[in-house]
């Protein structure tokens, strides 16, 4: 009577399976990283696995998935998914450009207050000086 050797395939089938995984991920993570369309053939052949296998992973199919609406919702955004900035990150970059903005007008203001005033005190001196120029004596 032979061993019962079947705990050995099972162990071998489930090793396979989850290298195979590996590779799958790392190539849907590659793919996007470097800005790539993220297909099911394109991660197919990038980790070495079929696209029929692809398409009966759940979770790996709805991750192809979503990144492929997303890159069709932005077209022009070659940036990975995990570097896009969040909605709350956006906003927050938004409120200090406008608080900047706000800073620079004021102080707009306050320089062209400051220059108005040195103006006026050059054109009141140079008016003091009358017809003779340099001595600040009129010409009598």
């Amino acid at each position: 009577m032979r061993a019962d050797n079947t705990h050995h395939i099972i162990a071998a089938a489930r090793q396979r399976h989850e290298l195979t995984r590996a590779k799958a991920i790392q190539a849907l993570r590659s793919l996007d990283a470097d800005g790539s369309p993220v297909t099911f053939e394109a991660v197919a052949q990038a980790a070495g696995v079929s696209r029929s296998w692809l398409y009966a992973q759940p979770d790996l199919r709805a991750e192809i998935d979503r990144l492929r609406a997303a890159r069709r919702r932005a077209p022009a955004s070659p940036v990975p998914a995990r570097q896009r900035a969040s909605d709350a990150s956006l906003l927050r970059r938004l409120e200090t450009a406008q608080q900047r903005i706000q800073q620079l007008t004021e102080e707009n203001q306050r320089l062209r207050a400051h220059l108005a005033q040195a103006l006026g005190q050059q054109r009141s001196e140079h008016s003091g000086r009358g017809r003779t120029g340099h001595t600040g004596e009129r010409a009598g």
